[in-house]
């Protein structure tokens, strides 16, 4: 059994290195980002708009200013890595129109691949051992973490329910992905280059928050965030302190 160790252990395979180079460049994610964020802002645009008889004129800055932050926790689950726990951060924005709200934020999550990806892996790798070697080999790449840092701009359709004194909102937005890779067995080799990227996604959410003081609200929120080579399932909750008026 051969485990794949420092980027010296590869020199017997030519090229192998070479496969995760140019795998992602920043560039072309920060594009994707980009046009993601316009995608998602005319989604809610296009949602919100005939809901509530808004017309374009409705849609400007006048609203759009800094009213609040918060920090929350929350677990996410994927079929590609083991569930686990998540921590982030949100700005409130302000509002684009009437309902539509602007927020940004990031995520941040750290766990590892599960075993039948890890040994998928294994597996394209023997595969181009005995492509390129004639040598038929087994490759043991041990446990090989995964983690997400996710930044995200989202816009949403909000809205009030008198009967119960809570909000309730739902929409999407861009987000850009910031990966890296870890084990002792890929450290230095294509395979962490593999694992290492920026890549853009969009994400649906929905969430309810509750005020609990003119100045301070609790929420929770579920979020699904899809890219290309990676899902994810998140629930979090959290408290945003607020800063002036509702508009």
């Amino acid at each position: 059994m051969i485990r794949l160790g420092a980027r010296r252990a590869l020199r017997f395979v030519p090229g192998m290195h070479r496969v995760g180079k140019g795998v992602h460049r920043v560039g072309t994610g920060m594009r994707r980002v980009g046009t993601g964020m316009v995608l998602a802002a005319s989604l809610v645009l296009a949602v919100a708009g005939p809901a509530q008889g808004q017309e374009l004129a409705d849609f400007d800055y006048e609203n759009l200013s800094f009213r609040g932050a918060g920090l929350d926790f929350g677990y996410m689950t994927s079929s590609r890595v083991e569930s686990t726990g998540t921590f982030g951060a949100r700005a409130d924005l302000g509002f684009l129109g009437p309902g539509v709200r602007v927020t940004a934020g990031f995520t941040r999550w750290s766990s590892f691949l599960k075993g039948s990806e890890v040994r998928t892996l294994e597996e394209r790798v023997e595969e181009l051992i005995l492509e390129q070697t004639g040598t038929d080999t087994q490759v043991d790449l041990g446990r090989i973490s995964w983690s997400d840092v996710a930044f995200h701009a989202d816009a949403h359709v909000l809205w009030r329910v008198p009967a119960v004194g809570i909000y309730t909102y739902a929409g999407a937005g861009a987000t850009a992905h910031v990966l890296r890779g870890g084990g002792e067995a890929i450290e230095d080799t294509f395979v962490e280059d593999l694992l290492d990227s920026i890549r853009a996604g969009l994400n649906i959410h929905g969430g309810v928050e509750m005020p609990l003081h003119p100045r301070f609200r609790v929420y929770g929120e579920s979020r699904f965030e899809f890219m290309e080579n990676l899902r994810y399932l998140q629930v979090k909750v959290g408290g945003q302190f607020m800063i002036g008026d509702a508009p």
